[in-house]
């Protein structure tokens, strides 16, 4: 139906579509309890460089579009838009704990979650989105305790290690186990589209293990290096206790999909948002979804 290009032969991911939105789940999230997906740029209203599904409110878009894409795209997947709580991403390793109070911040209400790349909550009915364009999503979800949660793990996010900050929260605040989360490294820029100068990869040198450096870097010559953000983060949930059988990895790049997902190396920084979210259940249908 899309002409994807892969960027290997996991098959970590599925295409969903429903009502003409189609939109990405992970086949290990694909779990009674949660709802859970990653939007693509197809299916909403908007349109020039944010057409069709742009969900940022930040960038220029006309606001009834957006909305209206937040609708279309909570009807797909199964939550109710008017309750998303949004993040504030500014590329650092802050975590806020959700709860019912928050519901509506960022889409119905303003929102007190300021410079927060990390959502988590036990709230059912209670979607977090955070927000993409070729920086990493991290969902969680923790089954024993009924937790979710997603960071926003760019390269800042990733070499700060925000998703260890991320399992450590999980512990303290719900006393999650690591060895009972099941997380996926979501769709984002892979290795051959990510170039990067010295001092970024000076920056993973200095925070991983050689072997790991060396297997998430290529030296490409003139001060240029080919960065995997995938497979660090890979290591960041390993490095937390997450069990490698836990964790699956997206097999699709942002950047090398620019029809189908906005990504700002790709445009140029002309383009919308794509969104991450994930929701505890609290019936079979995913609670009161809003027509």
């Amino acid at each position: 139906m899309y002409n994807i290009i892969y960027i290997n032969q996991d098959k970590t991911t599925e295409i969903k579509v429903k009502n003409g939105v189609p939109y990405i789940v992970f086949k290990n999230l694909e779990l009674p309890g949660i709802v859970h997906g990653f939007s693509t740029r197809l299916g909403g209203v908007s349109e020039g460089i944010y057409s069709t599904m742009n969900l940022s409110f930040h960038r220029g878009d006309d606001m009834d579009a957006v909305m209206e894409n937040h609708r279309r795209l909570a009807q797909a997947v199964g939550y109710d838009h008017r309750r998303l709580v949004f993040s504030d991403q500014v590329h650092e390793t802050v975590i806020r704990k959700v709860t019912e109070e928050d519901a509506g911040k960022g889409i119905t209400r303003e929102s007190d979650i300021t410079e927060t790349d990390g959502l988590m909550t036990n709230v059912k009915d209670l979607p977090l989105i955070t927000f993409y364009a070729d920086c990493v999503p991290v969902f969680f979800y923790d089954p024993v305790k009924e937790v979710v949660a997603m960071n926003h793990s760019g390269w800042r996010g990733t070499v700060k290690n925000i998703s260890r900050h991320m399992v450590e929260a999980l512990n303290k605040e719900y006393g999650c186990e690591a060895s009972d989360l099941i997380c996926a490294v979501g769709p984002s820029i892979c290795q051959n589209c990510y170039e990067v100068s010295e001092d970024v990869a000076e920056a993973f040198k200095n925070a991983y293990l050689p072997e790991q450096y060396m297997k998430m870097t290529k030296n490409i010559g003139n001060g240029k290096y080919l960065l995997d953000l995938h497979r660090a983060n890979y290591y960041n949930l390993t490095g937390a206790g997450i069990l490698p059988e836990h964790i699956n990895v997206t097999d699709i790049c942002t950047c090398c999909n620019p029809d189908f997902l906005f990504s700002h190396r790709a445009s140029h920084g002309k383009r919308g948002n794509l969104g991450a979210v994930i929701m505890l259940k609290s019936t079979a249908d995913g609670g009161n979804v809003n027509e």
